[in-house]
This record gives C-alpha cells, sequence and structure tokens, in this order.
C-alpha cells in the first residue's frame, strides 16, 4: 500500500497502467488534464476540469479505473473526483466531491454538480444540452429538387436521416463547387433527423462560427465545456470544413470530437468544396477520418433539373412564369443554382418594379444585361496559353521543370486565374497547367493575391490577362 503522501506517484503509475490499455486518443482527451490532489484512508482524490468528466469516466472507464487503483492502493482502494466548481478554492473538501463507483459506492450515489456546460451557442445550457439546431426550415428534402446531379446524395442522406445509428456511412462527406447545394442538402438532412428522432440533439454549424467559439473558448478559459459540448450532439453537421485550411488548434479540436462520435455510433455530415483527397492544410489523420464513410459529389445541374428548379420556386411562391421564359433562363444560366435562382429573383423584382409582364421580352433583356456569359469557354488549356502569349514565353513553358522567375511567376498568375475563372479542383488545375499538385496550387493563389495588395504592375497584369480571356 502506497504512503498518505505518495498521491501523485500512486496517479501516475495509474496513469502508466491506463495508458497501456486505451487508445492515445481516448488518454489525451480523458486522462491528460486530470490531477491528483490528495490520498487519504486509501481514497485517492482526483481534481478534473469539468462536471462532465465523472459522468463519462463511469460509464466508459470505471472497471479500468478500479483495477488500476487496487494495483497500486489495495483491494480497498477508492477514488473521489473533485470537479471544479470554484477556482478560488484550494483543498479538496472545498470543491465538491463527486463519488465514483468503487467497491463502496455505486452510480447511483453520484450527486448533481451546480455547475453546468457552457453552451456555445448562447442557448441556457444543462447537463445535456437543450440545443438550437440552427436548421433554416427552408433547407428541407421537400424543397431540394432532384436531379441525375445529386440523385445518390440526396438518397444517402436521407436513408441517413431517417434510419439514425443504422446507416453505415459515416461520416457523410458532402463536396462540389459553390451554389451547387451542399448546404441546402446538409440542413434537410438535420431537419428531416430532427423530425424522425425529436429527442435526439442536432446541430448545424458552419466551420468559421466553429473557428470563432474555439478561440472564444481559449480565451475565456472555457475550452473543456466547449469539447463536452460539442462531444453531447448526435448529428453534428459542419459546414464547409475547407475554412480549417491550416487552423491547427481548432482541427486537434474537431479531431477529439469526431473521434468521440464517431466512436459513441453518433452520426457526423461534413461539406467541402473540394473531396478530401484535394483539401490543402488539414491534418493527414483527419483527411483519412473524411474518407472513412460516404463521399460524394454534387454536380452542376444539367436543363432539365435548373428547369425544374425555377418551376418549383414559382409554384412555392404562387408566381405565374410563362414555360418559355422559365427555358430561356435555363439554357442560359448554367454555372450553378444559386445563380439560377437570383436571375429569376431579379426578373421578378424588374417585372413589379417597372409594372412589366413577365414574358419573352423582359427576360431577353435580363439574360441580356445581368447574365455574364462569355462568348468562349475558358478552359485550363486556353488560360496556358494566354498567359504564355502575354509574357512572350514558349507554348507549355508552364509545364517544365524550370524555375526561372518568370516562369514561375507565369504558372503562378496561371493557377490563380484558373481559380477565379474556372469551377476546376485544384488538384486539375495543377495537373493540367503546371504538373504541380494542389497543395503548391493554394500557396501560389495566396501568393498572387497577396502580392496584388501591393504591387499596382502585377495586379494590372493578372487583370488584363483576365481580361483577355473573358472578352472576343
Amino acid at each position: 500500500m502506497s504512503e498518505q503522501g505518495d498521491y501523485k506517484k500512486v496517479w501516475q503509475n495509474c496513469l502508466k497502467f491506463i495508458a497501456d490499455n486505451i487508445t492515445s486518443d481516448s488518454y489525451n482527451t480523458w486522462f491528460g488534464p486530470t490531477k491528483a490532489v490528495a490520498l487519504r484512508d486509501d481514497t485517492l482524490y482526483l481534481e478534473v476540469p469539468s462536471p462532465a468528466y465523472p459522468e463519462f469516466l463511469d460509464e466508459h472507464f470505471a472497471d479500468l479505473l478500479r483495477s488500476a487503483l487496487r494495483k497500486e492502493i489495495g483491494p480497498t482502494a477508492k477514488l473521489e473526483y473533485m470537479a471544479i466548481v470554484d477556482n478560488s478554492a484550494s483543498t479538496p473538501d472545498q470543491r465538491g466531491a463527486i463519488v465514483l463507483p468503487s467497491q463502496s459506492a455505486s452510480p447511483s450515489t453520484q450527486t448533481p454538480t451546480e455547475r453546468e456546460i457552457k453552451n456555445p451557442f448562447i442557448i441556457p445550457g444543462i447537463r445535456t444540452p437543450r440545443v438550437d439546431p440552427q436548421l433554416n426550415p427552408e433547407y428541407s428534402f421537400g424543397n431540394f429538387v432532384e436531379g441525375p446531379c445529386n440523385r445518390l446524395l440526396r438518397a444517402a442522406g436521407e436513408a441517413l436521416a431517417k434510419e439514425r445509428g443504422k446507416c453505415t456511412y459515416s461520416p457523410l462527406f458532402i463536396f462540389g463547387g459553390s451554389g451547387l447545394g451542399k448546404t441546402h442538402l446538409a440542413q434537410a438532412i438535420g431537419l428531416e433527423a430532427k423530425r424522425s428522432f425529436p429527442n435526439k440533439t442536432v446541430l448545424y454549424v458552419n466551420a468559421a462560427r466553429f473557428q470563432t467559439q474555439f478561440v472564444d473558448a481559449r480565451l475565456n478559459n472555457d475550452f473543456n465545456d466547449f469539447l463536452h459540448f460539442y462531444q453531447t450532439i448526435d448529428v453534428l453537421i459542419l459546414d464547409d470544413v475547407q475554412e480549417f485550411s491550416g487552423k491547427e488548434k481548432t482541427q486537434e479540436a474537431y479531431f477529439h470530437i469526431f473521434n468521440h462520435l464517431q466512436q459513441e455510433g453518433r452520426q457526423l455530415v461534413l461539406t467541402s468544396d473540394q473531396a478530401p483527397s484535394n483539401l490543402s492544410g488539414i491534418q493527414e489523420r483527419l483527411l483519412s477520418r473524411f474518407k472513412w464513410g460516404l463521399q460524394g459529389e454534387l454536380h452542376t445541374p444539367d436543363l432539365a433539373t435548373r428547369i425544374s428548379i425555377l418551376r418549383h420556386k414559382t409554384r412555392k411562391d404562387g408566381i405565374v412564369v410563362p414555360e418559355e421564359v422559365l427555358v430561356h433562363l435555363a439554357e442560359n444560366i448554367t454555372n450553378n443554382i444559386r445563380e439560377l435562382e437570383g436571375a429569376l429573383v431579379s426578373l421578378i423584382a424588374q417585372s413589379t418594379l417597372g409594372n412589366r409582364e413577365i414574358n419573352m421580352e423582359l427576360a431577353l433583356e435580363m439574360v441580356e444585361t445581368m447574365v455574364k456569359s462569355p462568348s468562349k469557354e475558358i478552359t485550363l488549356e486556353l488560360i496556358s496559353s494566354t498567359v504564355c502569349d502575354y509574357f512572350r514565353l514558349p507554348e507549355g513553358a508552364l509545364r517544365d521543370n524550370s524555375r526561372k522567375h518568370e516562369i514561375a511567376q507565369a504558372r503562378q498568375i496561371a493557377f490563380y486565374i484558373a481559380r477565379e475563372l474556372t469551377e476546376h479542383s485544384l488538384a486539375n488545375i495543377g495537373s493540367v497547367i503546371g504538373l504541380r499538385d494542389h497543395s503548391t496550387v493554394n500557396h501560389s493563389c495566396n501568393v498572387v493575391k497577396d502580392r496584388m495588395l501591393t504591387d499596382r504592375g502585377y495586379k494590372k497584369d493578372v487583370a488584363s490577362i483576365m481580361k483577355i480571356l473573358q472578352t472576343e
């Protein structure tokens, strides 16, 4: 049996035993922040940073803890948690102990804590927080028009939402270009999951807001509450995960949340403008987890789907628009759904404000003045050729391994223009224009963007090339 003054050594030996029997991620998350504070009458007092710890450790690690303590202290060993309520308290007796199950205690003897998990969405929290799912009712499956561009992902999303816990593809990773419906589909999954399972906690959050909450939690010493809040979610939807690029600490936090939810059989949905294999600035261990479930791409809708989208919107809004007008809009606005619906809204606004009938004449005028339709397709090959011509470089120079300044600079500009004027992935841009990988393309684009802020001549060159590409 260990001496009373050896509590630190006792706990260190326990931690070694525990570390040998669980994964490193679980160990770092749940045992890393613990601290032994006293050993009295075969009872080890352990300080933890949040009231959420005792309940979780009781459920998942009670047997392991009991074995470790009995190995170090003896068969009568007990453990009491000190969940900090008042940071000014300095002794175990002042901190409000929560008794873990042991030979003389059972889970039913646990007493409630005075402190609640802080909800980063500014809604009063409780041990199982009441969470506003942050979902827009307009983004339902009923308002999501199906077509060949999205049929697979829509079916997967509906199955996931209606049979939560039975689907085998978690996480669901949705990717595609801007304006193709990623957010709508992700929120539709959340709405259907909440409808099918009212008692489950569903939450939608975009990556930028998650990042802001994470930074605030660290500044306010609320990180553990932030972590445990997200670990209570049953269906977590994270939008625009590419925004995590380069944010190592945020990725670390999400990694622990992801692992916990996945191990608990919860559902994860993510969206991104790139496939996991093309994301840059994201830790490899996160990328590998993004690939565990189902990955699916939303494509640009075909003509029939575009017409169906316009029909659905006019019916929903109770507006009568001639079929030939809808077809004209769908034929001329092809980039993405957001632009298509925006054009319809503009058409209706012009009709209302100008007191004009919605007809082909008005549609022709609107398309001519508002829709930017290049007279020629801007291909990656055309961009490469135009950049070479502008800087008087040999055709194909951008694909050479030369490190000459003028070629490297031209290649970076070509990468930047391709990202701005086309919907191609970074990987495809790099492969076609310069035989480079997606991370090099992303870095080049950032270099060009930064230099344009300070070099007027350089900015003028980039603008001139883009103007050449966008005109006859």
